[in-house]
């Protein structure tokens, strides 16, 4: 049989495929994001491919495997061993993620300058060796064994790996390399697709854990097809606001460790510096006094973190009252809004609600409900919060406090940073080690019994 040559278009929001181009992707409903892609099929030479690697390949039985504990190698940044699970993996991929600008390529750079007998190899399609040097200088690195590859063909970038048995290899980013192979443009789908295989192909033969650097959309995801995500071992996500100096490295994947670890730096001139005791940063500039400020805890991995909970509650100058919040997701609001109307009496469709979680972190658990819920019930009467005492517990619509997990672990971070109270669901009571604490700990069941303890 003869080579063929078919066209197909592929959405490069979302990977889907239709043999025509369409205006509307019927899978993630965005617009023009089809892109024809040209493929070239040889059934004969296919066929034979087939039937070498099949003679040639061996199974095995269970037993006949050994079982090895996986090598890791500890980069010296504690937080982002924690988050990796204890160090890079020999022969994983790791794949991360962030806004430009975030630090993505420091965080590379200050790996390898800890990591000085190990041969780094910094593959990079974005910038040329004078930038990297450039930035080098600026973190005071400097190195012999720390080789710089511009290059972006991935042909070239597998034999120079082979040629050169580095120890780490950074690709920088995925989003311009390409196969040369493949017709398509750096960036789409198939190109994505295939250089991630080729990169995790290298990395399992030669035992290099590779580190991928990947841009992000516009809501905050890895660009791609989702199916990255599932082809590498680890996904990374380095977020933070541009207007605050605190970066947080946040685990999505992980098949060496825990999901959902964070590890927190701080952005200064001289690089990323660790954040060692989080609670203390976050809550470095908390208000005493101020109406709408709740302390709570929320546990990121395996970390308990003081937070500190702010709400602006104003009458509306618009006929349809605003709703905005930072750190928290907005649907959580409208549910804690409508119990505080049906349980409290608060009448709040006339008013402006702001929340905010100070420092600039994301927060997702619903250990923090009853400390939103009281935080807005603070605004609005403009009745200030004891600042010594934490607020913990889930909300129920119903307006329950519901238990909530890890409570010693938030329990003895609060006793550790000196506050005085802490208000935690009932229920998590018999829970509870019976030793002697210096913290008060009181148990609540309802919305409504809590804010009686706070007024």
């Amino acid at each position: 049989m003869s080579s063929k040559t078919k066209s197909q278009y592929i959405c490069q929001n979302c990977g889907y495929i239709s043999p025509r181009w369409i205006g509307k992707c019927p899978e993630c409903e965005n617009w023009n994001t089809f892109i024809e892609e040209i493929i070239h099929t040889d059934e004969k030479k296919k066929d034979k491919r087939i039937d070498l690697k099949a003679s040639s390949t061996e199974i095995h039985t269970i037993r006949s495997i050994e079982s090895k504990r996986e090598l890791r190698i500890e980069t010296k940044l504690e937080e982002f061993d924690r988050v990796l699970g204890g160090g890079l993996v020999s022969g994983s991929v790791v794949l991360i993620g962030g806004d430009p600008g975030i630090g993505k390529s420091t965080l590379m750079l200050q790996i390898a300058e800890n990591l000085s007998d190990k041969k780094f190899l910094y593959v990079t399609g974005e910038e040329s060796p004078v930038q990297i040097k450039m930035r080098a200088d600026r973190l005071n690195f400097n190195r012999d064994n720390f080789f710089i590859l511009p290059e972006t063909d991935l042909d070239i970038v597998q034999a120079i790996i082979y040629k050169n048995n580095p120890d780490i290899v950074v690709i920088d980013s995925i989003q311009t390399t390409y196969i040369s192979q493949l017709e398509s443009t750096p960036g789409t789908i198939s190109q994505l697709r295939e250089s991630t295989a080729l990169l995790i192909n290298i990395a399992k033969s030669t035992g290099t854990p590779i580190l991928i650097v990947g841009h992000i959309t516009k809501d905050g995801t890895i660009a791609g097809p989702k199916v990255l995500e599932h082809m590498v071992d680890v996904v990374l996500h380095f977020e933070g606001e541009r207007t605050h100096n605190y970066r947080i490295l946040r685990s999505i994947k992980n098949r060496f460790g825990s999901t959902n670890e964070i590890g927190i730096f701080e952005m200064t001139e001289n690089g990323l510096r660790e954040v060692k005791n989080p609670s203390e940063v976050f809550l470095s500039q908390r208000n005493y006094g101020a109406s709408g400020c709740v302390i709570s805890s929320a546990i990121e991995g395996t970390r308990p973190i003081l937070i500190e909970v702010q709400a602006l509650v104003t009458e509306t100058s618009y006929g349809f009252p605003q709703r905005t919040t930072m750190g928290i997701d907005a649907k959580k609001l409208n549910i804690i809004i409508a119990v505080l109307e049906k349980k409290l009496g608060l009448y709040l469709n006339k008013h402006d609600i702001f929340l905010n979680i100070a420092g600039g972190v994301k927060i997702s658990e619903p250990s923090i409900d009853l400390a939103i819920a009281v935080s807005i019930f603070s605004s609005f009467r403009d009745i200030p919060i004891d600042s010594e005492t934490v607020i913990l517990g889930e909300l129920g619509l119903a307006g329950e406090v519901r238990t909530i997990s890890n409570i010693e672990r938030r329990i003895n971070e609060a006793e550790k940073l000196g506050f005085k109270r802490i208000i935690i669901p009932r229920n998590n009571l018999k829970n509870l080690q019976s030793k002697k604490r210096k913290i008060e700990i009181i148990g609540v069941e309802k919305l409504k019994e809590t804010v009686s303890l706070l007024i």
